[in-house]
């Protein structure tokens, strides 16, 4: 009894301590993030580059921006400018000065003014988040430079990331030179699509209008250690001047940008993308590292699928209305089915989407998704669109949009449609009318 007593605490130290020398889950060999090539849109770019198939074309006041957002089909009506020295760059970032963002479905493009490179992330099937920076100097042979280490010191940790390789959007007070301002006990997590909007885009230029007010286009009157008391600062801040802009004029020179706008519509739809990204990453990581029935991956499957059906999504609280024409754009992107509709079409009034269902069901990060995981994702999915998952959580969205949304999926995503053909749902004998 007494060896006992001593052998159980020794059995758990030792795994603690071989727990404690496992290398990241980006770093198993079922993954192997910093040895694996890339297949991402950037390195598809630079293989393009390489053969000379491509070319990027140099600008002088904005290096090679310009070229890289055509080159990589990024529109440039999804600027945001982000004022807060939150990056990697922030000698180069001011309220003055702001880095804008730039994005579409898989792509994230980063530029400060005369900084001396770009910043580049983009989504590969297998890796996640992969990190690029491209130097500003005119060249005939541009190279997109991948960062393994520099970049995941902010964008891989279990707070931010899910503590994979991933993208974060940060809603911070800044002071007037663009410095967080922070006390002891502040929240300063990363903003998703479950971020109330009264909590959003400190540290951000926000150009459009809503139903409430937020953190954006509000630089702090003093330095940060000018500050009596910070706590006290932001306690009493009234954000109701500073949430309804549609111009930035009186702010900075806008000149210097491709566009004078920083999108409402393109941030909220920046903050669903970015975490479900990255949900995508986890689900995938968890299913190849400790394999697809495991609990911690059956998690983060179920995790995933929650984001993808928008719940617990954060109200609007009324009419939201951007300044870019990003909202059009990105709805005409589709597919559409045989009725014109598509998981694209946004709402803007109640929420953020017309149908509950993310349009990163398409993308390729999930189509790579191990096809068990996929299956299982697929046959949730049916189950809460067709209502057999009764839980509140699952049924806040009208009946008639998720019967909609189940429609669009069946138009515009074959393997979808096969699954649902074959697949009875859990409870369909509670349905009183049944669906397809």
């Amino acid at each position: 009894m007494f060896r006992l007593i001593i052998t159980i605490p020794l059995v758990v130290c030792a795994s603690v301590v071989a727990l404690a020398q496992l290398p990241p889950l980006a770093e198993r060999d079922a993954i192997a993030y910093s040895k694996s090539t890339p297949h991402d849109a950037v390195a598809r770019l630079q293989e393009a580059l390489d053969r000379g198939d491509a070319k990027l074309e140099f600008d002088a006041e904005r290096g090679y921006l310009p070229s890289v957002l055509k080159q990589l089909d990024v529109p440039i009506s999804s600027q945001g400018l982000v004022f807060s020295r939150t990056s990697l760059q922030v000698d180069h970032i001011a309220p003055w000065a702001p880095r804008a963002i730039y994005f579409n479905d898989d792509v994230y493009v980063g530029w400060a003014q005369k900084a001396p490179i770009m910043e580049v992330a983009s989504v590969d099937p297998k890796l996640g988040a992969v990190f690029y920076t491209l130097n500003q100097t005119a060249t005939d042979h541009p190279k997109f430079e991948r960062q393994t280490r520099m970049c995941l010191v902010c964008h891989q940790s279990a707070a931010t990331t899910g503590g994979v390789p991933g993208f974060l959007v940060r809603s911070v007070f800044a002071d007037r030179y663009g410095y967080a301002l922070s006390y002891p006990g502040m929240d300063e997590s990363v903003t998703t699509d479950q971020t109330p909007i009264a909590d959003r885009w400190g540290g951000w230029y926000v150009t459009g209008t809503t139903g409430s007010a937020h953190r954006g286009n509000l630089v702090g009157p003093m330095l940060a250690h000018e500050f009596p008391s910070v706590k006290n600062y932001v306690a009493h801040l009234d954000y109701t001047a500073t949430s309804h802009v549609t111009n930035l004029q009186d702010r900075l020179d806008l000149k210097r940008y491709l566009s004078p706008h920083s999108d409402i519509v393109a941030l909220l739809l920046l903050a669903h993308q970015t975490s479900v990204h990255n949900l995508l990453t986890i689900a995938n990581y968890e299913s190849q590292v400790e394999g697809e029935s495991s609990p911690r991956a059956e998690a983060a499957v179920e995790q995933l699928v929650r984001a993808l059906l928008f719940v617990n999504e954060a109200p609007l609280s009324g009419p939201v209305t951007g300044t870019s024409g990003f909202a059009e754009a990105f709805a005409a992107r589709g597919p559409r089915d045989d009725k014109g509709r598509s998981l694209r079409d946004l709402d803007l009034k109640d929420r953020l989407f017309r149908y509950p269902i993310s349009y990163l069901i398409y993308s390729e990060s999930f189509d790579a998704l191990p096809t068990g995981v996929k299956q299982h994702i697929y046959r949730r999915v049916l189950d809460v669109l067709t209502g057999a998952d009764t839980r509140a959580d699952f049924t806040r969205t009208p009946a008639s949009d998720r019967a909609a949304a189940l429609e669009i999926l069946r138009s515009t995503k074959p393997d979808f449609a096969s699954l649902a053909q074959q697949t009875q749902p859990l409870q369909r004998q509670s349905f009183t009318k049944p669906l397809g």
